[in-house]
């Protein structure tokens, strides 16, 4: 999801762990530790886009991860409210455990980068510059106050910090490779959105009343797990809602005869109100809305959008096809543009507009180029232009109709 969700996940894990020791630095060390693993997309600087695509979500994602590097960061930053003269040398050791862990992630995606040290250094670089950065914060000041906090203490806070974010992250369409670096499937149970307010504001509420409470007030660790509570509420609806959501699509399709071969749902932007849904058929995709404030239980009409494969005969087994087929498990349509180039469309994400006759209707499409006889892409962000517009008309269709 959004950091700022990932943050407040982050800093109510830190509190609930370590509020009632060290205060206030359980949740920034908790937000931190919340942020760590979309540090991923560092990759962006140092590769190109559909490994950088790939690799987002990947080892930094992963179980694995989310069990090492508590340890570690754990280690460090005992040492570093320690005062250690060791300090450096540790975050040196850690920095190449890091990015040891990171290489090995990128090694085993679908299509290795040819990048794989660059990734593996820039990411873990990325991850050790916190505790680089309090450590200098600490030296400017002329008291230092030394946490009550054991290393298995630290170690605890950075593995739920951690291991959360990636379990929020499988809830949405994106898809999260939680096995990395054994298994590259993708978990993506679509039942949220990528940015959700519902969820988050209201667990921001209830993490900003904690911050501003002492840490030994006794009502400090209620609001924080009320936080916990509504937002974990809410999610649990979610789910209940998709399943319903489903049943309203598979009779749709079922009431107009469309023969398919399999289907997925998931809500709009910013809501949970509003679902969109994809059926896979022989030579073309059926796109659906489905808000459930309709007054009817049904998709109104299905838009077909032809699968085009044609397009990119020959080149399947290209670099970039293979990446962008598993990225987008297989519901990818292309289209040849008015400037005769050629487009890969992820349906996942569908429209903000709510049509698809433009290439710039789909939410996240791809420019393919031919270089070398191999076809390559990257990720073109062209966007409706009116988007005032294109927001006013998705809230109207929440509304129902």
């Amino acid at each position: 999801m959004d950091s700022l969700t990932q943050i407040t996940l982050g800093a109510a894990m830190g509190e609930a762990v370590l509020g009632r020791k060290v205060g206030n630095r359980a949740m920034l060390w908790g937000a931190i530790g919340g942020t760590i693993p979309d540090l991923d997309v560092f990759a962006n600087m140092v590769t190109d886009d559909v490994s950088a695509l790939a690799f987002h979500r990947a080892i930094t994602h992963s179980f694995a991860f989310a069990f090492i590097t508590p340890l570690l960061l754990g280690w460090v930053v005992y040492r570093l409210y320690d005062d250690r003269k060791t300090f450096w040398p540790d975050l040196l050791r850690v920095w190449l455990l890091l990015a040891l862990l990171v290489g090995v992630g990128a090694i085993f995606m679908p299509i290795p980068p040819l990048e794989v040290g660059q990734i593996a250094l820039a990411v873990s670089a990325a991850i050790i510059l916190f505790p680089a950065v309090v450590w200098g914060r600490r030296q400017l000041r002329k008291q230092k106050v030394k946490p009550e906090a054991t290393q298995r203490d630290w170690s605890l806070l950075f593995f739920w910090s951690i291991f959360t974010h990636p379990l929020l992250d499988s809830c949405t369409t994106y898809g999260t490779q939680l096995f990395q670096p054994f298994w590259d499937y993708r978990v993506a149970f679509n039942n949220i959105s990528v940015v959700d307010p519902v969820y988050t504001l209201p667990f921001l509420l209830f993490v900003l009343i904690v911050l501003m409470l002492n840490r030994q007030h006794r009502l400090r660790p209620v609001f924080n797990y009320i936080g916990i509570g509504i937002s974990s509420a809410y999610m649990l609806f979610t789910f209940y809602n998709k399943m319903q959501v489903d049943r309203v699509f598979e009779s749709s399709l079922q009431r107009d005869g469309i023969t398919y071969e399999r289907f997925m749902t998931s809500p709009t932007i910013f809501n949970n109100v509003l679902w969109q849904g994809v059926a896979e058929g022989d030579t073309a995709y059926y796109h659906g809305m489905y808000s459930i404030l309709d007054r009817k239980p049904a998709v109104l009409s299905f838009s077909v959008i032809p699968k085009n494969h044609h397009l990119i005969e020959g080149h399947e087994a290209d670099r970039a096809i293979r990446i962008l087929r598993w990225f987008s498990n297989g519901y990818f349509s292309i289209l040849e543009r008015p400037d005769g180039q050629i487009q890969l469309n992820d349906l996942r994400f569908g429209s903000m507009n709510q049509s698809f006759d433009r290439p710039e209707d789909f939410v996240f499409h791809f420019i393919l180029e031919e270089k070398d006889g191999e076809l390559t892409a990257h990720e073109a962000w062209e966007r409706e232009r009116d988007t005032k517009g294109a927001f006013s008309q998705l809230w109207e269709r929440i509304k129902g109709i």
